[in-house]
């Protein structure tokens, strides 16, 4: 209660001042220290004049850090560049009375030393320093304004900056038309052994259209970093150059910072690679000279090298991220687990299949049934082997068909290897085909005229001889079978084709018909189909009828 009655009385006695210390102040041109004060007097001194003096400290501030302070203060509201001059005002608390600008703003506070230290009352120079505040700061505002200054600052700077975009667009211009003149110095396309990863054409597009957003994040760069230089011009404004910078700053002293942490963890990354890395050039060069065969291994064959070599290499890399994983940054986070557990989920539901070729390449690679170049038959898919994967064999066929079958049905399939025989054997492989000739044809003229024909044969062997085979004694006719040998088994349709030209040109110089013919008999004296040589002198034929049907 005491406190109210005692601010009600210092209001009252305020407002009875105000009138009389502003006609005071209007009279006097300067302002001297009292000379009944013993006190030093440190002046506020913001512009030309003097304002005022401060005399008393309050607290841990000296006099003289008090009148720098307020000095600062004032020269900060001349700065508002759109100062409001009924916004400053004498608000009373407590123990003083403090001139406030805009309700939040303290500029000074009048004490009861202060006002000893002038033979004034507290209320009286409050009011004073206040006017002459306010008025100085108007003066200044009216007389030499930094707002049009200002504005010239901003548009100079604002022309600055259209200045730098200019010449950088240009730079960048420049830039993308000479590689583009040059494209076929610096585009030589991408390619990784025999393999063709981006054609000359490609990588070019692919590099101006990085060149294209490179220069857009630079001209943004520029813009963003220009921004706060132009909300610096302004003291409104000021607070928004610090949140521009923070924008960019925080996050780069963030990353600079985990990256700083990071570094022990990526120097053991590196260790372990490299450690990794020439520890499969040693295992690789041993596989080498077995596949080589400088080194050789009872039971392991050369062609298994370097399959075997692919599977040590993917165990030793799964086993390294296994090691590494723990370095990674984030690899602890509950987000990077669910991320890892998500992706083997959908890895073990979506390659059964993959998986279950992939063991079955394996197995194919350690069965041996057929190598790259072989000619096979799988199924019903005859031709050569162009290509083993992990996953598929691809077949070319004589029609130069290429067919793809999963290394699952290749396991499952019953497979026919023609050439297994032909590299390392003498003999080769044996070309055979039939004809069936009838019982009156002595068997040594349809050997003779097959032999003949086999010897005419292009692609066979002379050696070992071609030989017959009767591979049956039918109703009506013999089946004849002519074998010979060949060493080209991808070459079997014109083998074949002509092994039956050269049978067809041979029979018909030997007068045999190459028939299947089917008798109905009558036997009534007329001649058999035994051959006249085997007949005896006395063999008296039996009396049949004998009509041929082919």
């Amino acid at each position: 209660m005491k406190k109210e009655l005692l601010r009600l009385l210092a209001f009252f006695l305020f407002l009875h001042s105000v009138e009389t210390a502003a006609q005071n102040s209007s009279r006097q041109d300067s302002v001297k220290a009292p000379s009944s004060v013993k006190l030093k007097g440190y002046p506020v001194s913001p512009f030309k004049d003097t304002l005022f003096y401060v005399y008393s400290k309050v607290g841990s501030f000296s006099a003289k850090e008090r009148a720098s302070y307020i000095t600062d203060k004032i020269k900060r509201l001349y700065s508002e560049s759109f100062f409001e001059k009924d916004s400053i005002k004498v608000v009373p608390s407590d123990v003083s009375f403090d001139i406030v600008y805009k309700n939040d703003f303290v500029v000074m506070s009048i004490l009861d030393s202060d006002a000893k230290a002038e033979n004034l009352t507290v209320p009286v120079l409050a009011n004073r320093n206040f006017v002459r505040i306010k008025n100085a700061i108007v003066y200044e505002n009216e007389n030499y304004s930094q707002l049009p200054r200002r504005f010239a600052y901003t548009a100079l700077l604002i022309l600055i900056i259209g200045i730098v975009l200019f010449l950088v667009g240009k730079i960048f211009n420049a830039v993308k038309k000479y590689i583009v003149r040059n494209k076929e110095r610096y585009f030589k396309g991408v390619n990784y052994g025999t393999i063709k990863i981006l054609s000359p054409e490609k990588q070019q597009f692919l590099f101006l259209k990085l060149f294209s957003i490179i220069k857009i994040v630079t001209l943004i760069v520029i813009v963003y970093l220009s921004l706060p230089i132009l909300f610096s011009l302004f003291p409104t404004t000021k607070e928004y150059t610090t949140m521009l910078l923070r924008w960019i700053l925080t996050p780069a002293k963030s990353a600079l910072m985990g990256f700083l942490g990071f570094l022990p963890s990526l120097f053991t990354i590196i260790v372990i690679i490299i450690i990794f890395k020439y520890s499969l050039k040693v295992i690789k060069f041993f596989f080498d000279e077995i596949k080589s065969e400088n080194i050789k291994i009872d039971g392991f064959y050369s062609d298994w090298a370097l399959p075997t070599f692919n599977i040590i290499r993917l165990l030793m890399y799964a086993f390294m991220l296994v090691i590494i994983f723990p370095y990674l940054p984030g690899s602890d986070s509950t987000i990077f687990k669910g991320v890892s557990v998500f992706v083997g989920v959908l890895f073990s539901l979506g390659s059964s299949n993959a998986i279950a070729n992939m063991v079955a390449g394996l197995v194919i690679t350690y069965m041996r049934p057929f190598k790259i170049g072989d000619y096979i038959k799988i199924g019903d898919v005859s031709g050569e082997v162009i290509e083993k994967t992990a996953l598929v064999t691809r077949i070319r066929t004589p029609k130069f068909e290429d067919i793809t079958i999963p290394n699952a049905t290749v396991l499952s399939s019953t497979s026919t290897n023609y050439s297994a025989n032909t590299k390392n054997s003498t003999n080769g492989l044996l070309i055979h085909t039939t004809v069936t000739i009838g019982y009156d044809v002595p068997w040594a003229d349809i050997y003779k005229a097959l032999i003949d024909a086999a010897l005419k044969t292009d692609l066979t062997e002379k050696e070992p001889a071609p030989f017959v085979l009767q591979t049956s004694l039918d109703d009506f006719y013999v089946s004849y079978q002519i074998n010979v040998y060949t060493k080209e088994p991808t070459k079997q349709p014109r083998i074949y084709s002509s092994l039956h030209q050269n049978i067809q040109d041979s029979f018909n110089a030997a007068g045999i018909e190459i028939m299947s013919p089917h008798y109905s008999a009558l036997r009534e004296g007329n001649t058999t189909t035994i051959p006249p040589d085997y007949l005896k002198e006395d063999y008296q034929a039996p009396a049949f009828n004998i009509k041929s049907k082919s």
